[in-house]
């Protein structure tokens, strides 16, 4: 047996103990350090632990029948070689390890990258064509912004927000409501070796684990508690993606809703949000000017983006060099309708011209709906 086998089988075993949740393995891993002097502690040391229950003590002093199911999840593992990150390991998501009931390990496939900052995109998994688009084009800039794109792999919202973040050659981090050897939904399987090649694939739960619909509610903490903010595209009254926006408020992370049309009974949730406080979100830069201070520019000529008639991030019909509203641009910030009132050109033009000009980083956007031109092309 490897090394490395020894060193995960007392977080596994521990796991196994009836009534331990995570909030108590916690507490336990804090109180002595690692899973190993836990499952040693004498009845009296463990009676220490705030809040432990009897049951749970008598779990731990009798670990050893739990010993043998342990090990055989952990070679299955070690088998289909799944990657594990515990709770005390360096590189355990910064933002995750801060919430009350963070999991103590998550077995991943993929790269974790914690340079970069997370938000997440989730919504309705029927979602209209006007969320599908809005999903992918949102998450396709951010991901070029710099931001790793957090989302559920499920159908819908999810999944375009997942390949948004893979068009813009981005990051993205999907979290699984079952275990990693069970691919939910199916369809999204390639979807799912794409991102495990290009980002992060992540579960708390057994390899084997079945999708339950009980799963779904509690990967979404993990949703919420890797991100520094939420963004919910698309949901109706009673979706899960308001469990997350609900989680992301306790977790004091941004909270970001998207409107849609007042007959759209899938923008219910959304508009709900809204009336609860949920900041609103017309572009990219409503979310980044609520989270700059988590991303650096990057220093790089951002390929074109259409928005007009919903186009997608790889639309390539924009024209290149119609950048008239360049002329108008001052290194001192000035208001857009400023910029259209000089220009004399429709507001909808100067609009989709700043954002190209942005894009290419050409131009700066301020807070308030000011521009001015970049230093490198002043």
């Amino acid at each position: 047996m490897p090394d490395s086998f020894e060193k995960y089988l007392p977080w596994f075993t521990l796991r196994e103990i009836p009534f331990l949740g995570n909030t108590m393995y916690k507490k336990l891993i804090d109180h002595f350090q690692s899973p190993e002097t836990v499952l040693k502690a004498s009845e009296s040391q463990l009676r220490q632990v705030e809040k432990i229950s009897s049951k749970i003590i008598n779990g731990i002093t009798h670990h050893q029948i739990f010993q043998d199911s342990a090990k055989k999840e952990l070679e299955f593992i070690f088998k289909k070689n799944i990657q594990i990150v515990t709770l005390t390991d360096a590189f355990y998501p910064v933002l995750l390890k801060q919430i009350s009931d963070p999991p103590p390990y998550l077995t991943y496939l993929g790269k974790i990258d914690n340079s970069a900052p997370c938000i997440s995109i989730i919504g309705s998994r029927n979602a209209t064509s006007y969320g599908l688009s809005t999903s992918e084009n949102l998450s396709y800039r951010l991901a070029k912004k710099g931001f790793q794109i957090v989302s559920g792999l499920a159908r819908g919202i999810d999944a375009m927000a997942h390949k948004g973040a893979l068009n813009a050659k981005g990051k993205t981090i999907a979290v699984m409501g079952s275990g990693l050897n069970k691919i939910y939904p199916r369809e999204n399987n390639p979807l799912f070796q794409a991102i495990a090649e290009n980002g992060t694939v992540f579960s708390e739960f057994k390899i084997n684990t079945d999708p339950f619909p009980k799963n779904f509610p509690i990967r979404n903490r993990i949703i919420a508690g890797l991100s520094c903010g939420s963004v919910i595209v698309e949901a109706a009254k009673r979706s899960g993606s308001l469990i997350t926006a609900r989680l992301a408020t306790e977790y004091n992370r941004e909270v970001f809703a998207v409107p849609g049309s007042i007959k759209s009974k899938k923008s219910e949730g959304t508009h709900s949000l809204l009336k609860q406080g949920a900041k609103l979100v017309e572009n990219e830069m409503d979310i980044i000017d609520e989270l700059h201070h988590f991303i650096h520019e990057k220093k790089e000529n951002y390929p074109q983006v259409c928005l007009q008639n919903q186009k997608t991030p790889h639309d390539k019909s924009c024209k290149p060099n119609e950048h008239e509203i360049i002329n108008f641009l001052e290194p001192y910030p000035v208001h857009i309708d400023v910029l259209i009132e000089k220009s004399g050109m429709e507001c909808s033009k100067v609009t989709s011209q700043l954002l190209d000009l942005e894009l290419e980083g050409k131009a700066n956007r301020h807070q308030g709906n000011y521009y001015s031109i970049s230093e490198e092309h002043h």
